[in-house]
């Protein structure tokens, strides 16, 4: 009999955070690969968001950290494809608590990682690394080849595990593609960001809460967009992609106050509901990002526009109140922006 070719099978690290888990749900739903989750279930991560494919036949969960060289050796020997996207990502913390716990992470985390494909080939390697790594757009808009000026200690080890990963394909050949995703907004999304931030706090009568005076705007990127170009990343051809870094953005800027404003519009409250706050330490004052080439090299360009994707967002924080209600979804501090 002929042998049948086993699924391609993908690790995806830090599986039950907000954007690995949409991507799990879609590449499950889109696809025959087999998936493996490895997640520590840190404060952002949540098996809530792996709930509606913890049952799959095609998934499988790892509770684990990726700073555990013996675990990640394990874990890598058997899959085809890594998506890293297991990262601290709260850049309030990082500020105010310190970076250590964020390089150990985000750093150290996949340089783990990189030196088990060194071990053990896979056929690729995706980093989920940030567009905050740019820091205040130079240019307009802001393609792969601007400087890298990170602007909180977050934002630096995003960049430290990007050039770390850079230097292992061209060190050592690795199969590696760097993604620069801009801001991710969608359903599941912890409070802390500033989307569901918004949705929750105007659900709840609540101020909306604005760093300085919200001229701040960023290129907003739907979660299921992400996905999709994940999803393209995997299925292109290697060549094509080794070695490069991809922004994922919209090429369209929306400042903090106009989220705010449509945030209260389309839940028919008072614009005096928004109140200002101290600016945050080392914000960025614009982001925008470059399609070029993505469209380019992936044939992927973002499809969700941001009223239809808030409008959606929305209807998920007020059909799933109880998921954004538990306790360590709602810190006492202002929430960070």
């Amino acid at each position: 009999m002929p042998l049948v070719a086993r699924a391609k099978r993908v690790l995806v690290t830090g599986g039950a955070g907000f954007i690995p888990s949409n991507f799990i749900r879609h590449i499950l739903q889109a696809t025959p690969y087999e998936v493996v989750s490895l997640d520590a279930l840190t404060y952002a991560g949540s098996m809530d968001n792996l709930a509606p494919v913890s049952a799959h036949e095609r998934h499988s969960f790892v509770h684990g950290d990726i700073r555990d060289m013996d675990l990640v050796r394990k874990v890598v020997a058997d899959v085809d494809v890594i998506v890293n996207a297991a990262a601290e990502s709260h850049v309030e913390k990082s500020i105010d608590e310190g970076a250590s716990e964020f390089v150990t992470t985000n750093v150290e985390g996949t340089q783990i990682l990189l030196d088990a494909i060194r071990q053990a080939p896979v056929e690729r390697f995706i980093l989920i690394s940030s567009s905050e790594v740019y820091g205040t757009a130079e240019s307009d808009p802001m393609n792969e080849e601007h400087p890298l000026n990170p602007r909180s200690p977050y934002a630096a080890t995003k960049a430290g595990a990007d050039r770390l990963a850079y230097s292992y394909y061209v060190t050592y050949g690795l199969p590696i593609v760097i993604v620069r995703p801009f801001n991710n907004y969608g359903a599941r999304q912890h409070p802390e960001k500033v989307v569901p931030r918004f949705i929750t706090q105007a659900l709840d009568d609540q101020p909306l809460t604005i760093h300085g005076d919200g001229h701040a705007s960023r290129d907003w990127l739907h979660v299921d967009d992400h996905a999709e170009a994940i999803e393209a990343i995997i299925a292109a051809d290697l060549d094509g992609i080794a070695g490069e870094v991809i922004n994922l953005a919209t090429g369209i800027d929306i400042s903090v106050t106009d989220i705010a404003d449509q945030v209260l519009a389309m839940l028919d409250k008072p614009t005096s509901m928004r109140t200002h706050v101290e600016e945050r330490l080392g914000q960025v004052d614009r982001h925008i990002g470059s399609t070029d080439k993505a469209e380019r090299l992936l044939g992927w360009k973002a499809g969700t526009s941001f009223e239809g994707g808030l409008e959606r967002t929305i209807d998920w924080y007020r059909e799933n109140e109880a998921w954004w209600r538990a306790p360590q979804r709602r810190p006492a501090s202002v929430f960070s922006s």
